[in-house]
């Protein structure tokens, strides 16, 4: 089999971290970066070994040779690009939010299913280790039927900068960008239900742009389940790092970074902990195997013809979350989903 001709359209940070996934997968072939900016373009395509370079994606869609391409534009960009491209045949990973709202990922989704061209977006802790490992877990029901979770995506003394901080581009802030993670990571390990109900509480305390910084946000799930999340930027405290996760269920509880179970023990009359076996502490956090595994799950659901998941349904219904969260806030009442 011929190996995946994959594209990557910007050339920052998370662009990178695709480009060097790409890198080490086998049957995937870097052919071309996309970049407004040709001063940034140049080294990024000579670091990687890119023999194409385009400063629009049409001019790359004209000349062909692509089976797929990674986004990594700011947020504003995804619907626009991600739907030019699936509409020329072009299988597209998106990065999280995949779009601006919901209305634009449901326009997302059927560019997909027109043209038959895959769109999956890039939820990258859903392919991390100790994630699937507690996944695993969750699915043998070690801990029982889940009542309640906590999730945390959030910045300790620390925010973006640059089109991050501004709605037109952004659409939201660190709900957005960093509370997104703690929602997706709750409802895959969930078995991902259906959201009814979202309340919020959502503000801008610690900077002075237009978009949120810090927020709580609580959603009730088909399954009787509720999701406490929390979103921040330059917070001077978080229960763990971005995606961390505390699930309580009816016999045990579970948790994320540190990665273990708690469960009773009825013949020694204690509660035992469980160990993952992977360290407390990660350096780095997200680690560059989590992003080549969704690159290499991308390449294998392409290559034999599956739909990708997370795809374009699960961002959408991430992103129904988040417009809740945001009107919720607005309105100081339960929306109802």
């Amino acid at each position: 089999m011929s190996k995946l001709r994959l594209a990557v359209l910007g050339t920052g940070y998370i662009a990178r971290i695709h480009a060097e996934a790409a890198r080490s997968q086998a049957d995937v072939e870097l052919v071309a970066v996309v970049n407004h900016h040709e001063d940034s373009m140049r080294p990024f395509a000579a670091q990687f070994g890119i023999p194409r370079q385009y400063t629009s994606l049409d001019d790359l869609i004209a000349e062909g040779g692509v089976d797929a391409i990674s986004i990594n534009s700011p947020n504003y960009l995804h619907a626009p690009q991600s739907i030019r491209a699936l509409q020329a045949g072009i299988h597209v990973m998106v990065e999280k939010p995949m779009a601006m709202n919901a209305r634009e990922a449901r326009q997302m989704m059927n560019a997909s299913e027109l043209s038959g061209a895959k769109l999956m977006v890039a939820h990258c802790w859903r392919f991390d280790d100790e994630v699937r490992w507690l996944k695993q877990q969750l699915d043998e029901d070690r801990i029982g039927p889940i009542v309640r979770t906590k999730g945390s995506g959030v910045h300790v003394y620390w925010g973006p900068s640059g089109w991050f901080t501004e709605a037109r581009y952004a659409g939201g802030g660190a709900l957005a960008d960093m509370g997104i993670h703690a929602i997706d990571t709750a409802r895959f390990l969930l078995g991902d239900p259906q959201p009814v109900e979202v309340y919020a509480d959502i503000r801008t305390e610690y900077g002075d742009y237009d978009v949120d910084d810090t927020g709580v946000i609580l959603i009730t799930w088909d399954t009787g389940a509720t999701s406490l999340i929390e979103s921040g930027w330059w917070q001077p405290h978080t229960d763990g790092p971005e995606a961390s996760t505390q699930i309580y269920g009816k016999r045990g509880f579970a948790r994320l970074f540190p990665t273990y179970l708690t469960v009773p023990d009825p013949l020694e009359q204690r509660v035992v902990r469980i160990e993952s076996g992977f360290p407390e502490t990660r350096d780095p956090h997200c680690p560059q195997r989590m992003y080549d595994t969704q690159l290499a799950y991308f390449a294998d659901c392409i290559q034999q013809d599956r739909t990708p998941v997370p795809g374009g349904i699960e961002g959408w219904i991430n992103l129904k979350i988040v417009d809740a969260a945001y009107e919720s806030s607005r309105t100081q009442k339960v929306v109802d989903l």
